[in-house]
């Protein structure tokens, strides 16, 4: 079970990576656009300065066929560095591309899945993770529980070295019901872990705590007594 920042916002990295365990960073050309006219290649740089090379960082090639998917995968190699996973939608071009890039050794994750046969075939085609999107099955009244399970048996049943990498989620449940699915990982907006740890309960409790600490103590902490 991993946590990734679904995310181009270096603040928000920096800061995130340091609170939470976070394993890894994604980003399409949606998350892209709210950062502006970016210097698109150095700031995927610096994004990697910040997570290291263990982390995985996935980019989106934005070609719409074949042919430009895989130069998209080779400009994303060379100019930020050969270890990016490359985020390719599983369409008919995608799927292409998704073949030929493992066939060069390219990290690859098939994006924008919607169903159990479309993961089926990028699993087939060998790509290393696979993101279908919670949220958007659910709009459109799929079972998204049912999708993300499907597609964990088959890895299992069929010894599959694909992960899931569950995305598109509105709420903490939502999350909790992708792993509970059998996601190996969850990408997902860093406001919705932090809304986890700051409800209203949960700082009743520490506040609860920390009056009754100081009912004795006062301002005294327990390294200091």
């Amino acid at each position: 079970m991993k946590y990734f920042l679904d995310t181009a916002n270096l603040q928000d990295i920096r800061y995130y990576c340091d609170v939470f365990p976070i394993a890894g960073v994604t980003s399409n050309p949606s998350i892209v656009k709210k950062e502006g006219k970016i210097d698109f290649f150095a700031h995927m740089k610096e994004i990697r300065s910040i997570i290291g090379i263990d982390r995985p960082l996935h980019i989106q090639v934005t070609a719409p066929d074949t042919e430009g998917m895989l130069g998209d995968a080779d400009t994303l190699l060379t100019k930020i560095d050969p270890e990016v996973y490359v985020k390719v939608p599983v369409t008919m071009e995608g799927i292409k591309a998704i073949k030929q890039m493992k066939s060069r050794g390219i990290h690859v994750t098939g994006t924008a899945i919607y169903g159990k046969q479309q993961g089926f075939l990028a699993m087939e085609a060998g790509a290393d993770y696979i993101a279908p999107y919670f949220n958007r099955m659910e709009n459109m009244g799929l079972d998204s529980d049912d999708v993300i399970a499907s597609l964990a048996d088959m890895i299992d049943l069929y010894h599959y070295d694909t992960q899931i990498l569950a995305a598109s989620f509105k709420n903490a449940g939502q999350i909790d019901r992708a792993f509970l699915a059998g996601a190996h990982t969850a990408t997902m907006d860093p406001a919705i872990l932090k809304d986890v740890l700051t409800q209203p309960y949960i700082t009743n409790a520490v506040d609860t705590f920390d009056s009754d600490w100081k009912s004795v103590f006062a301002e005294k902490t327990i390294s200091e007594l």
